[in-house]
């Protein structure tokens, strides 16, 4: 089956800045996207195979699977488009000594604040926003808590405001370690 390149123009609206993975998530990505490529033969012989039941209007099992041979070239085309955007996040030490991708952080969660009984210590890495995994510590650098640490260095203190713009739930961490 030929893909469409036209749908292709249509990521450039939505997003064609850099896309920020580690390795494990660039592998990630291009074994998706074999898994897919290798995939469509069986997915369009499914479409054709369902063709021939009668009448296409009317074709429930037609139409399902040229929806998935639809989803599954699109997810194609996206994740193409990713790969040739991507930018790989080195994990570990930075030469500058501040917050950068790919940096682990270690912090201490409002160190003014004596209800933290257990000394509120987080440790979380900076990663591009398609990786973000806040059960694994894994937040994005786009994200509130992400954007205020990149740049800073062992020792600052910042505070995080709440989206919602209300100051009662701000939190302040300081910044312990940077691996």
């Amino acid at each position: 089956m030929r893909i469409s390149r036209r749908k292709s123009d249509e990521f450039r609206k939505w997003d064609d800045g850099p896309v920020y993975l580690t390795e494990e998530g660039f592998r990630y990505l291009r074994e998706k996207l074999a898994r897919l490529k290798s995939a469509l033969p069986d997915l369009s012989a499914e479409a054709r195979r369902t063709a021939e039941y009668g009448d296409r209007s009317d074709n429930a099992e037609y139409k399902e699977a040229k929806s998935i041979l639809r989803r599954a070239s699109w997810q194609i085309l996206s994740i193409q488009d990713q790969i040739k955007r991507v930018v790989v996040i080195r994990l570990g030490p930075n030469v500058s000594g501040t917050v950068q991708l790919g940096s682990t952080v270690v912090l201490e969660v409002d160190p003014a604040n004596p209800l933290q009984a257990d000394g509120g210590r987080k440790t979380f890495q900076i990663v591009g926003s398609r990786e973000t995994d806040p059960a694994r510590g894994r937040v994005s650098n786009q994200s509130p808590l992400g954007a205020a640490l990149m740049n800073r260095a062992k020792g600052d203190t910042i505070t995080i405001h709440p989206p919602t713009g209300g100051g009662s739930g701000s939190r302040k961490y300081r910044i312990l370690e940077i691996r």
